[in-house]
Order: C-alpha cells, then sequence, then structure tokens
C-alpha cells in the first residue's frame, strides 16, 4: 500500500491533521492509530473522564520512574489510547497559553512561532460561544464555549479570587491571560466536543483518507536518512505501508520520541546499548521532558453543593438517566470549568501560577471515592524549570518507554510552588467561602512552615496531564524538528505534537496542540 501522507497516531494533532490534508482531493491520507474508536458514553459524557482514564483499553496508563525529589513516588501519567487520543479523556479545559510564551517561543530563532503567527490558526479552530473578535474565531471547526456552570461554589470561589485582590476576566484567552473567571470548555450541547468527534469523524467518508484503528506502529522505515514507510501491524498481521510524499510522527511526547528511538533515530549510544542500528544520531530526542506539577489545597464543605452527592449510587444513576435522555444535569459539564491564572510575586513579568477550581475531593486520582463533601484548589507552576527524559527499556516498541519527569530537581520550582500554596490559602479564606469553608484537610491547618509546606508537596504532588517539549523546535544542538516541524538531517518526515513544544506553554495542552496539528497542516500544505 502507498500513501502520499502516512499520520502515526489519531490524537489532537493528528485528527487536524487528517482533516486538512484530506481536504485537497490530490492528496491521498491514511492515519494510524493503535487504540480503538471513541465514539462510546464513556468518552461523550464529560463528567466520565475518570473511566477511560483509568480502561487500559482506552488509556496507556504509564507511571513514571521515581521521582526523586518526590518522596521516589511513580506519578501516574495516563495518556489517551483511541481516535481522538487526550482530546478524548481530557478534563475538557480550553486554554490557548499567554501570548508571552509564544514570543519566547520565537526569541529561540523560532518566527513562524510567535504570537502574531500563531493567533490566526487559534482563530481558526475555533467557534466561540461568546462570538468573533480580534483575538477569538467565530466560524471555526470547534465548538469552544465558556462555561455557564452554576453550581454556588464557583461563584463564591470567584468573588472570593476578587476578596483576595485578583481581578475577574471575562476572556482568559483574549487580550490579556490573567485574572479569575470560567474557563473555555470542550463541551457543547452537553457532550465532549473532542478532535475526532469535530476533525475526523465528519471528514471520514472521504475517498483520499483512510483511517486503520487498533494498527499499531513498530518502526518507520529508512533509506538512508530518507523515510520512506512503516512497519505497522493491522490484524495482527506487519504491514509494510509506503508515503509517497511524507510521514508525520503525532504519537504524543511519549510514544512519538518512543517510536523515532525503536526506528533508528536518537541519542547514537543510547541507541547502541539498546541493540539498535543508529539510522540518525540526534541526541535531543526525549529530553527536555516538561510537565506542570499540581498540588492541591483541599478544604472539607459545609454544604452539599459538592460532587460527593453522587457517590450515592441512586443519586448517580438519576443523573446518568438524565444525560442518557436529554444530555443535561451534572453529567453534562466536567465541574473543572472555574480557575485562573496570577503571579506569585510582583517582579513577574506575567501569570506563573494557574488554578483550577474544584468541587469535590480527588483521590488517587479519582480511583477512590471521596468520603465526605469538599473542594479544592490546584495549583501548578506555569513555566517550571525541571526538565526530564523519555527513555527505552527495549528495543521492543511494544516496551513501555522509561519516564522521568525529574520534578522539582530544580529548587526555584519548589519555593514557587510554595508560594502557589500561599496564594491558594489567601483565596479561599475570604469572606465569600466562609459559607461553605470547613476544616483544611491539605496540606492541614498544621502544615504552616515553609518546610511543612515543602514536605506535603514532595507527598501529595500530582501531575497535571500535560507531558510535552520531548522532541523540540529550534536551532541550538538539542533541537530535533526545525520550525517547520522538520526532523534535523532526516528527509520526509515532521513531527507534530505537544512534543515539538521547546518550551511548556502557560495552561492546560489541547488548545496549543490543536494549533500546532493546523500549523502544521498550513506548512505541509503551502
Amino acid at each position: 500500500m502507498k500513501f502520499d501522507y502516512l499520520i502515526i497516531g489519531a490524537g489532537t494533532a493528528g485528527c487536524v491533521l487528517a482533516n486538512r490534508l484530506s481536504e485537497k482531493n490530490q492528496n491521498n491520507v491514511a492515519i494510524f492509530e493503535a487504540g480503538k474508536n471513541s465514539d462510546i458514553w464513556k468518552v461523550n459524557m464529560p463528567l466520565a473522564i475518570l473511566y477511560t482514564m483509568h480502561d487500559p483499553k482506552y488509556n496507556y496508563k504509564y507511571y513514571s520512574e521515581p521521582e526523586p525529589y518526590l518522596n521516589n513516588r511513580r506519578l501516574f501519567c495516563p495518556r489517551g489510547k483511541m481516535i481522538g487520543g487526550c482530546s478524548a479523556h481530557n478534563g475538557m479545559v480550553y486554554v490557548r497559553g499567554n501570548k508571552n510564551d509564544y514570543e519566547r517561543w520565537s526569541s529561540f530563532g523560532l518566527k513562524e512561532w510567535s504570537y502574531e503567527k500563531v493567533l490566526p490558526f487559534f482563530k481558526k479552530i475555533e467557534t466561540w460561544s461568546e462570538g468573533e473578535n480580534q483575538y477569538r474565531g467565530g466560524n471555526g471547526i470547534l465548538p469552544i464555549n465558556q462555561s455557564k456552570n452554576k453550581n454556588p461554589l464557583f461563584k463564591a470561589f470567584l468573588d472570593s479570587a476578587k476578596e483576595a485582590g485578583h481581578k475577574i476576566n471575562q476572556d482568559m484567552n483574549g487580550e490579556d491571560q490573567e485574572g479569575f473567571g470560567m474557563y473555555d470548555v470542550t463541551i457543547h450541547n452537553g457532550e465532549r466536543a473532542s478532535a475526532s468527534k469535530y476533525y475526523l469523524n465528519p471528514v471520514r467518508n472521504r475517498k483520499n483518507l483512510k483511517v486503520f484503528t487498533e494498527s499499531f506502529v513498530e518502526k518507520i522505515i529508512f533509506e538512508g536518512k530518507k523515510a520512506i514507510g512503516i512497519e505497522v501491524k493491522i490484524n495482527n498481521k506487519i504491514e509494510k505501508i509506503y508515503a509517497n510524499k511524507e510521514i508525520i510522527l503525532s504519537g504524543g511526547s511519549i510514544n512519538s520520541p518512543q517510536l523515532l528511538m525503536v526506528s533508528g533515530v536518537g541519542p547514537g549510544e543510547h541507541l547502541k546499548e539498546k541493540g539498535i542500528e543508529v539510522v540518525h544520531n540526534l541526541k535531543g530526542v526525549g529530553k527536555n521532558l516538561q510537565d506542570h506539577l499540581e498540588t492541591y489545597i483541599q478544604q472539607e464543605c459545609k454544604t452539599s453543593d459538592t460532587l460527593y452527592s453522587y457517590v450515592n449510587k441512586l443519586n448517580m444513576l438519576r443523573v446518568g438517566i438524565q444525560w442518557f435522555i436529554n444530555k443535561s444535569g451534572p453529567c453534562s459539564t466536567s465541574f473543572l470549568e472555574a480557575g485562573g491564572f496570577c503571579k506569585s510575586s510582583s517582579d513577574k513579568e506575567y501569570p506563573n501560577i494557574q488554578f483550577h477550581f474544584f468541587p469535590a475531593f480527588v483521590i488517587d486520582h479519582g480511583a477512590v471515592d471521596p468520603d465526605r463533601h469538599g473542594y479544592q484548589l490546584h495549583a501548578s507552576l506555569n513555566q517550571p524549570k525541571s526538565r526530564g527524559q523519555i527513555t527505552l527499556k527495549s528495543s521492543n516498541p511494544y516496551d513501555y518507554p522509561k519516564i522521568q519527569f525529574n520534578y522539582l530537581e530544580d529548587e526555584y520550582d519548589l519555593k514557587e510552588t510554595v508560594k502557589c500554596i500561599h496564594v491558594a490559602r489567601k483565596i479561599l479564606s475570604q469572606n465569600s467561602m466562609k459559607p461553605f469553608s470547613g476544616k483544611e484537610i491539605g496540606p492541614g491547618e498544621n502544615a504552616q512552615s515553609e518546610e511543612e509546606i515543602k514536605q506535603y508537596i514532595r507527598s501529595k504532588a500530582e501531575t497535571a496531564y500535560h507531558p510535552s517539549c520531548t522532541l523540540k523546535m529550534g536551532i541550538d544542538d538539542m533541537a530535533v524538528v526545525d520550525e517547520k516541524l522538520k526532523i534535523h538531517g532526516l528527509e520526509n518526515i515532521r513531527v507534530a505534537d505537544a512534543s515539538v513544544m521547546p518550551e511548556i506553554t502557560s495552561g492546560n495542552l489541547n488548545a496549543p496542540t490543536l494549533m500546532i496539528g493546523e500549523r502544521a497542516a498550513d506548512f505541509i500544505t503551502n
């Protein structure tokens, strides 16, 4: 089999690419996804997020190596294993990042990624519920809706943020990111608005697009330095499929570097150790791993406005039926919709903390039900300085790679996270929260000194599910792709997913990854 373009991975960016590249009739496009189709209620129901996060049929369920600065804990790192990838199992919060993130990318010799250059692609993605303006799109493929969740805890939280001296921001994706408000979400008519549902599904019947599900790409085939095809397992049979024009990796920040390395592209010494013939020695592959680390400030709630009510099986059944009948009620929302961005201190150039408010306790990524009414404020540092890496356990593409985040390796990250806790506590102690606020469960009223708070962070902090930057764009000797996403030193192969970020953006990663997909399609077709 031969196609013009082979897209490896039908995640967020892969779905965008499949749609855009097949818009031109003369392009013959194939997309390969190791996972299953995602048109199931567990994906479509916004509140059912945890069902796919913990289901190995739809999730890779990775774990990090023991993290030396987090008491040697192995952190859970779920990644979508289905059409739509992480857009089919994320928290549905739509945050573009700060315009200064893209100005910084541009300063690394990546002029095509300045805010001015990426803004038209963000606008192209979206039909925003509040209408088009100079910053927002009104006629895009994906419906982006500002949350209208009326839970009284959200109003109390936002009023408290204002009391604590923070501004209320009606659009954190608009002119200025700083402030608190209701987030934009990829939820539409009570259902998840994933990249698969809006970018891929409507075009799957195009004659020039072939979608392969449950098809695991084991290896990229090279002829010298030119990528010419892939070896892929379909129906338990290895097929060789060739590309007339290009191969595009969209497997994500863990799977894309792994596939490159097992195919012979990466740090030469490491590949030789694993018995892999080196096609191209590229030392940055798998390096520069970044993620947002979240610490939860947890407080008991004196009222019954939390999601603890739905731990009761009868209540769960009632709201489930409501959603199945008319896509309304609690199951039609993610409850992750209130939050904001602020500075940990006045000397910061732009917001360096993100908050998510959630009206329930989350225990072990939702695997354990809470035992009481409570709420929590997730605090994370937008621009961590610690760096990790992805390496191979073996040359077998089915062996999970080693993931080492090195969270808090840089002392700066720990100091700033302590400041995050202070900012969070100040917000939660304002008068507007008083009718709801019971005792603080975490860090707990006894944790007041800097050392006690640090210990809480080391023992409780968790991933915000934003692994990125492992095949970074740039012109330095650790860069893997150039500004048009072509792999340095190779022909006919690009990368388009969150791995190409040189530095992580400020906020959730789904929106920037959609933009990377749109940007890549534009580079390829123009």
